[in-house]
């Protein structure tokens, strides 16, 4: 996004649904259900046929899964092989066969309490496992047996891998803690057996409440802090015969969290009230509305700005100015998965400007009328245009998707 270009808002809850659907990606389940991937598993020794006569065990492995995405919703479908080698024995004969199973996984990318997304995968009954037989001509009393070596293994089958999901490791493997990652923290709470589910729009709404802090937004807008500004020269006093120089730098930006707001609503436009001022006044409302919506995540910058005036009326006399500036800002979602921490620009009324003369004539030139304003509105000129661009507090969440290995 450049400085150019204009967001395109989004809710949080839809930032919610955005975000789930971009981390949980194909090669994320793969490192889901790595920990069933690669297993031996072992079936039997079993009796079966008539009075338990033949003895059957089957040895194999589970090979990699293939995983197929159904969109548009955050579902998967995983098939995991297993080659299997067969071994009966009936009557002191041997019978070896060469069986191929397939494990037919549906996961479902759940978002539960406090901001987690969870891998959920329902459990696995003989019914999504199939079971095909190699195996040369045989005999019909090899034959008879076939059918319950089929319903045994996949039976069987059903079972161990319902074991390895139940395991504590593989549930960890299945859920991602998302404010532990952000904040490099160990989770408590994956490997949890249970879970209190969320809908997709509430984590939305819980990520911007949980992720977007002062402590992050503060690292957003330090970048201002050394910014020089050079105001003039102005004229002013009587007849406009003062020249006022201003050379300053904006300081270490202050973030806190925004206290309750109380919403107002708009004036009802008069009857008599002219368009272009009813225009300004409908600008006005919005900017208000946007910076104060309760339903968002809210912060007050102040920017403190150190400045050095110089007013030239026969001679020069100086001055010291501390300038706190303060802006609204509102973190906000925009397409296609950004966090955009919006700013509403100051004006000069709302700039608190305390002078301090150096020297008694100084003091006395202080109060030229006019000069406070004009320093005041080049000073929200400055910050309008450093906060007028909004690729400075944008924030590509999908970006730093793709680029991380969890």
């Amino acid at each position: 996004m450049t400085s150019s270009d204009e967001p395109t808002w989004i809710d949080y809850a839809e930032f919610g649904e955005r975000f789930v659907a971009a981390a949980v990606t194909e090669s994320r389940i793969e490192s889901a259900v790595s920990s069933v991937a690669g297993r031996g598993i072992t079936i039997g020794p079993f009796g079966i046929g008539p009075a338990g006569l033949a003895r059957f065990v089957a040895k194999g492995s589970i090979g990699k899964p293939t995983i197929i995405r159904r969109w548009p919703h955050v579902h998967f479908d995983v098939m995991l092989p297993v080659k299997l080698r067969v071994d009966v024995t009936l009557g002191g004969q041997r019978l070896r066969l060469e069986a191929v199973v397939e494990i037919d996984l549906t996961l479902h990318a759940h978002t539960a309490d406090p901001l987690l997304i969870v891998i959920d995968i329902p459990p696995v009954t003989g019914r999504d496992v199939s079971f095909v037989m190699r195996a040369q001509a045989i005999g019909t009393a090899w034959e008879l047996l076939l059918d319950p070596i089929a319903k045994l293994v996949q039976r069987e089958v059903a079972n161990r891998i319902n074991g390895i999901l139940a395991d504590p490791d593989s549930q960890r493997a299945r859920t991602f803690d998302v404010q532990a990652i952000l904040d490099n923290t160990r989770s408590p709470y994956r490997g949890r057996p249970t879970h209190e589910w969320i809908g997709y729009d509430e984590f939305g709404r819980r990520f911007f409440a949980r992720i977007v802090t002062a402590e992050r937004v503060r690292q957003v807008v330090e970048s201002m802090a050394g910014k020089p500004i050079e105001v003039g020269p102005l004229r002013t006093g009587p007849g406009n015969k003062a020249e006022v120089w201003v050379q300053g730098s904006v300081r270490l930006p202050r973030v806190a969290e925004a206290g309750p707001v109380t919403v107002t609503p708009a004036p009802e436009p008069r009857i008599a009230e002219l368009p272009h001022a009813a225009a300004e006044s409908a600008a006005a409302a919005e900017e208000h509305s946007r910076a104060h919506d309760p339903s968002l995540v809210r912060f007050d910058l102040t920017i403190p700005v150190s400045l050095d005036i110089s007013v030239d009326v026969l001679k020069t006399n100086r001055y010291r100015a501390e300038v706190q500036v303060p802006v609204a800002l509102t973190a906000r979602a925009a397409e296609p998965l950004l966090i955009v921490i919006d700013a509403v620009p100051p004006r000069a009324r709302d700039i608190d400007l305390e002078m301090t003369a150096e020297g008694w004539r100084a003091a006395a030139l202080g109060k030229l009328a006019g000069m406070r304003k004009q320093i005041a509105a080049q000073v929200a000129t400055v910050v309008r245009s450093e906060v007028a661009d909004v690729s400075r507090r944008t924030i590509d969440v999908g970006a730093r998707l793709d680029s991380t290995r969890v």
